[in-house]
């Protein structure tokens, strides 16, 4: 990568995407020069000069870039999903971090009344793409928020339904409940700042087709 590569800052958080993400970074020449996951730094360089890391929240990330804090982002479709008028530009999907996000309960939806006359309520995180999802299908529900633990919430009698994040289905097994429906398919994606893009444009083109190629072996290499 060249001296086009000057100044560009990607915002990521630690955690689920990021433990996915660090080896298609590592094949694009951008691994991070210290361990992510231990590093006290916010402010990470990369093994390409002037290329750095900006460690945020998971949900902030959508945020430093909008609002020109990162010049690009990577985090996971769920958190752009809740985001209304969205400033940025989605670019790559990385293939990688793939769960889906589930409407689940004890049994069917349409099959249950709630308790009383009372809305049915519908405990999750993704307050704003539930309620989405619940006005396309013409439901009236209760749509609540809770930041964890969604599995409880029907056991509790907290919610009759949750929607929440899903890779294999046995968290909701292990604790009695089954997928009523798949709302969206969910992975990593790279965002790029509006305005990053039109005064970065050669040095970011080139970083997000590093990316993509280091992606595509990646997968290629997992097949395998």
């Amino acid at each position: 990568m060249n001296d086009n590569t000057h100044g560009i800052s990607i915002a990521i958080s630690k955690g689920r995407v990021t433990s996915a993400v660090q080896p298609l970074l590592e094949k694009a020449g951008i691994g991070a020069t210290e361990d992510l996951a231990t590093t006290r730094k916010l402010v990470v360089p990369t093994k390409t000069p002037n290329v750095n890391l900006v460690i945020v929240r998971s949900v902030d990330v959508p945020t430093y870039v909008q609002l020109g804090g990162a010049d690009l982002g990577i985090v996971g479709k769920d958190v752009l999903l809740e985001i209304d008028n969205a400033n940025y530009f989605e670019i790559l999907d990385l293939g990688v971090c793939k769960c889906e996000l589930v409407l689940a309960g004890v049994e069917d939806l349409s099959g249950t009344a709630a308790s009383g006359n009372r809305k049915r309520r519908v405990a999750t995180k993704y307050v704003n793409t539930a309620r989405r999802y619940f006005a396309q299908r013409g439901d009236y529900v209760n749509v609540m928020h809770l930041s964890g633990s969604m599995e409880l919430a029907p056991l509790c009698g907290l919610a009759d339904r949750i929607v929440d994040l899903s890779q294999t289905g046995n968290t909701l097994q292990s604790n009695g409940l089954k997928k009523i429906d798949t709302i969206a398919q969910i992975s990593a994606r790279l965002i790029a700042s509006k305005a990053s893009t039109r005064l970065k444009t050669k040095a970011m083109k080139q970083l997000a087709l590093n990316l993509e190629t280091a992606a595509r072996e990646y997968l290629d290499d997992i097949k395998d």
